[in-house]
C-alpha cells in the first residue's frame, strides 16, 4: 500500500496575541544532567463551538504544565474575509489570556485557510506535539461524528 502525497496550497497567518501576557521565562536547568528543561508542545484545535471550549478547558486543567507551549489553531474559509478573520483573532486572544491565567503557559496562535481536518494534520506534522486536543460534534439522523469539521460517517 502506497502513501498518496497531497500537494495543496497551505495558507496561514500567525495571530499577534495581547502584550498584557508576560513573557514566560526560559525553562530552568535540570540538576542531574545540567540540560535545559523544555516544556511540551500541545496543539489545540479551536472554533466558536461549546465543545471546542470544553476541550480547551480540559487541556488546560489536565495536560498543561508551566513550561509547556499551547499552540492554538483555527481553520477559516478565507483569510481574506476580514470579518471572519477578526472573529477568529478575537477568539484566539481571549483563549490565550485564559491559558495564561489558568495554567501560566505560553500560547502561540495560527489561523489557517481551508479544511480544518487537513489543517490540524499539517500543524501536527509541523509541530510534532506531545498531544493534539480537539472537541467533537455529534449530529442526529445518520450516525456522523464531526471532529473539527472533518466528518467520518458510519453507514449501517
Amino acid at each position: 500500500m502506497e502513501t498518496l502525497m497531497e500537494e495543496e496550497e497551505y495558507n496561514w497567518r500567525e495571530v499577534k496575541l495581547p502584550s498584557l501576557i508576560p513573557v514566560v521565562p526560559e525553562p530552568e536547568m535540570e540538576r542531574e544532567t545540567g540540560e535545559r528543561r523544555r516544556g511540551r508542545d500541545i496543539l489545540i484545535a479551536v472554533d466558536h463551538g461549546p465543545n471546542s471550549k470544553h476541550a480547551f478547558d480540559w487541556a488546560l486543567v489536565h495536560l498543561a504544565r508551566i513550561a509547556d507551549t499551547i499552540h492554538l489553531i483555527h481553520a477559516v474559509s478565507s483569510l481574506k474575509n476580514g470579518l471572519v478573520y477578526e472573529a477568529a483573532q478575537g477568539l484566539m486572544e481571549k483563549l490565550s489570556v485564559e491559558a495564561f491565567e489558568v495554567a501560566m503557559v505560553k500560547t502561540l496562535a495560527r489561523i489557517v485557510e481551508g479544511d480544518a481536518g487537513k489543517a490540524i494534520c499539517k500543524e501536527a506534522e509541523r509541530l510534532k506535539p506531545a498531544a493534539v486536543v480537539m472537541g467533537t460534534r455529534v449530529y442526529c439522523r445518520e450516525v456522523s461524528v464531526s471532529i473539527a469539521s472533518t466528518t467520518v460517517k458510519q453507514h449501517p
